[in-house]
């Protein structure tokens, strides 16, 4: 019996498997961070291609299909077409003012760029030019 507890009580081998534990611990919150990270640039990108084609929809000389147009090539230059596939755009009132509305609807990226589509929703909104 003595011998049993002088061997459980060894530390030999422990200092590999902390070494092992902590070190996927670790993995897992690098890889975490840099997936925000990457969601959060996605998500950034996407609302500046969003209300650039609000602002060039508002144009006295434009229409909403121009601005549509231009948000979705900007998503297609910065991101990829697979997240420019879902935009619309219509004329609202937004904050009391006569407003172009670019909403877009684009997948939220959860393991590397593959993630829920639809799962992210942004609008960008411009004040609308009067014609004189």
């Amino acid at each position: 019996m003595h011998y049993l507890r002088s061997i459980l009580r060894e530390d030999a081998g422990s200092a590999v498997a902390e070494f092992v534990m902590v070190g996927a611990l670790l993995t897992v919150l690098t890889l975490s961070v840099i997936q925000l990270g990457l969601a959060l640039h996605i998500r950034n990108t996407v609302l500046d291609a969003a209300s650039e084609g609000a602002r060039f929809a508002a144009l006295a000389d434009s229409s909403l299909g121009e601005g549509v147009a231009r948000s979705r090539d900007l998503i297609t230059t910065t991101i990829g077409p697979g997240y420019a596939t879902d935009v619309n755009a219509t004329y609202g009132r937004y904050l009391g003012h006569p407003s172009a509305i670019v909403t877009v609807r684009t997948p939220l990226p959860l393991i590397g760029l593959f993630g829920l589509d639809g799962g992210l929703e942004v609008s960008g909104h411009a004040a609308v030019e009067s014609i004189p």
